[in-house]
């Protein structure tokens, strides 16, 4: 079968309900909505999540837990991925962009310990864990924070 032999399958395709054509289209008048009521107006129906005067479920469920307004997000970056740059460079988190090793710097850049540096680097970010300051020293490169 190749794709300009596709057909749709029987009653796949409806057309579409014109409602409000005259009382012969057997969906005039009412428009299929009804006699009275709140859902036959315009405008009618309920907001998401009401439940008829019932107390709601997110109201029901005990609350629980704190957002940070003022969370800092760091973009992670592994010692691995530093590999790739040549012995001697000062890695910053532009170059870090401009290479796309970074997507968005979001709130800062952290370098984490994973895996092994083989070069050494002058890395410069907002962050380092412990491991990672370690093993930048003993690949013979230094670690800044800015």
């Amino acid at each position: 079968m190749k794709l300009h032999e596709l057909s749709s399958a029987e009653g796949s395709r409806h057309s579409r309900k014109r409602v409000g054509r005259g009382i012969g289209s057997g969906m005039g008048k009412t428009s299929t909505r009804g006699h009275k009521g709140q859902n036959s107006r315009s405008g009618g129906g309920v907001r998401p999540g009401f439940e008829g005067g019932q107390n709601p479920l997110y109201r029901r469920i005990p609350k629980r837990g704190f957002t940070n307004p003022t969370r800092k997000e760091f973009a992670i970056v592994n010692l691995t991925e530093l590999n790739q740059f040549a012995a001697g460079t000062e890695v910053t988190p532009a170059l870090l962009m401009e290479t796309g090793v970074v997507k968005s710097p979001k709130d800062g850049i952290k370098i984490l310990g994973n895996g092994e540096l083989t070069v050494n680097l002058t890395v410069k970010a907002n962050k380092f864990s412990q491991s990672a300051v370690e093993k930048i020293k003993t690949a013979g490169g230094q670690s800044e924070v800015i």
